[in-house]
């Protein structure tokens, strides 16, 4: 009688064991990765050098790379682009932000992992960040050295991008960057080194929080406008206007000024000395070019801090436009996206000081 009651139990209980992993599995969340290559999946002809080429393994074969991640999320790969981030460009740029929109506005997906090369990373992400219109999680990654080299850093960096994406914690913190078990903001984000595994710093406003081997800490949200809350949007937009940058120097003459106009700049973006200062000729260059229309922005070559309006030079008086705490990079992003239409020198002040 005994044994007659215990085997139907026990069955049952082997059963529900083993339809466990299966229940679980299915409320993995969905994310999709997009690749767009880079140093994560480049490759070298041996494991302890230097030299390698980017974008030379596909998204499949980093998905496979890394089977740890798919038990944190049920992952899919597409193939964006497979460049070295040197050679990011606007075609790229467009095609993404408008690939990661249409995911996000599905409902079966809960968010985006991308991989990229690092040398343009922090644009990218910037870009995305005002761009994208969802609060999902959209994560990127990248990593230092190649996916053959001798302690490669791109495995571990995806498979905790993995668990950032699929993190709900992760929702409504601007498009995220998770490199070196490091959680970035775009808008903080900066390279800082040439080769050295921690390269990323968010030098201003820290990080966003950590993360260690899937293990995620957050300690606060995004810095600036961002994703929903961005005024910005690519709808009927096929082409992005030309803004240049110009580094500053000692003995700096107008000439550079000039040629990036000449060449078609709508903008043009000063990577100054110290505060945003240049010398007296540059600086008569651009406000002459102000007041012929073309946006001038000052931004700083120095790694840390921020370029204040009116401080050093009469912003007022001659028409310019300071980048607050924006590195000259992010600032000729947002100065591309501003010049998608008319507006003031107040309005542009506005937009640097809110994103």
């Amino acid at each position: 009688m005994t044994r007659a009651f215990r085997w139907p139990w026990a069955l049952a209980l082997i059963a529900t064991l083993l339809a466990v992993p299966a229940l679980a599995a299915d409320k993995l969340p969905n994310l999709v990765v997009l690749a767009t290559g880079g140093t994560i999946a480049g490759a070298a002809g041996s494991d302890v050098q230097a030299a390698y080429t980017s974008g030379q393994v596909g998204v499949e074969q980093l998905l496979a790379a890394v089977p740890q991640a798919k038990k944190l999320a049920a992952l899919r790969g597409e193939q964006i682009a497979n460049i070295g981030s040197q050679d990011m460009n606007d075609e790229v740029w467009l095609k993404l932000a408008r690939r990661v929109n249409e995911l996000c506005a599905m409902p079966d997906v809960d968010g985006v992992v991308i991989t990229h090369g690092t040398d343009t990373i922090e644009e990218t992400a910037y870009f995305l960040n005002l761009v994208v219109k969802s609060r999902k999680p959209v994560v990127m990654t990248a990593a230092m050295r190649p996916s053959t080299a001798l302690s490669a850093d791109g495995p571990l960096n995806f498979f905790n991008a993995v668990a950032v994406a699929a993190n709900k914690d992760a929702a409504g913190r601007g498009v995220l960057v998770v490199v070196n078990d490091w959680i970035h903001g775009a808008a903080s984000l900066t390279k800082t080194n040439t080769t050295a595994v921690q390269t990323f710093l968010s030098p201003l406003r820290g990080l966003i929080g950590v993360v260690a081997y899937g293990d995620a800490e957050f300690y606060r949200g995004a810095v600036g406008k961002n994703t929903v809350d961005s005024e910005f949007s690519l709808d009927g937009v096929s082409a992005l206007p030309r803004v240049d940058i110009v580094m500053a120097h000692e003995n700096m003459d107008g000439a550079i000024i000039d040629a990036a106009v000449a060449a078609g700049a709508k903008g043009v973006v000063i990577a100054g000395v110290g505060n945003g200062n240049m010398t007296k000729l540059a600086l008569d260059a651009l406000a002459a070019q102000a007041k012929k229309g073309i946006v001038c922005v000052r931004s700083s070559r120095v790694t840390t801090g921020r370029v204040g309006r009116n401080v050093e030079v009469d912003d007022d008086k001659l028409g310019l436009v300071a980048s607050d705490d924006l590195n000259p990079q992010k600032a000729r992003v947002l100065l591309r996206l501003a010049l998608l239409k008319p507006r003031s020198l107040a309005e542009l002040q506005r937009l640097f000081v809110e994103y």
